[in-house]
């Protein structure tokens, strides 16, 4: 069977609704035998047809399921990181809770045990990973986990302490609202 036919498959059988971002490591599966050359190619090839789209460096979508367009920033920040301490806060957190004014359009900002880094998603977005020396047990009492998204997600309280210690620009924090939520 060919390479492309064989991920094709694989890829048919495997991806769904909720199963539909691929890192390098789940479609180096499909092919355990291709040489890595091979493998890039493959990979290159399934773009250009359509079969895959790039989300960011090593993360694919299978575009052929319906699958949750406002989420894909935030299920491949999961899947980028999934090794790492993460949990959604700063301008995100706030913007959804209406403490700042402006909404992030396709930018995402999330603390993570690992290096700060911005990633860019192309026509997705970007996602903002910025780097906290808290331990899960020091902030595991203000966080929640948000299942539509598949991360952790700061309370108001803790993304308002975010903003500060990482001196990120406070001025379009509505300070009344963000005290009665508080």
């Amino acid at each position: 069977m060919q390479p492309m036919t064989q991920l094709s498959r694989v890829l048919e059988n495997l991806a769904s609704a909720e199963t539909y971002l691929f890192a390098l490591d789940d479609l180096r599966g499909a092919l355990p035998d291709s040489a890595s050359g091979a493998f890039k190619a493959l990979l290159s090839r399934a773009q250009k047809t359509g079969l895959l789209k790039r989300v960011c460096k090593g993360i694919y979508l299978y575009p052929r399921v319906a699958y949750p367009a406002g989420l894909v920033l935030f299920h491949a920040a999961a899947k980028l990181r999934a090794d790492a301490f993460n949990y959604l806060s700063l301008e995100t957190v706030l913007s959804d809770a209406g403490v700042i004014s402006q909404i992030p359009l396709n930018w995402i900002t999330l603390m993570s045990s690992g290096r700060s880094h911005i990633v860019d998603c192309g026509d997705f977005g970007h996602i903002e990973f910025i780097h906290t020396k808290r331990k899960p047990a020091d902030v595991a009492g203000q966080l929640s986990y948000d299942p539509q998204c598949r991360l952790w997600r700061a309370s108001v309280a803790l993304a308002l302490l975010d903003m500060k210690l990482t001196r990120r620009n406070t001025d379009l924090v509505d300070w009344g609202l963000a005290d009665e939520l508080v």
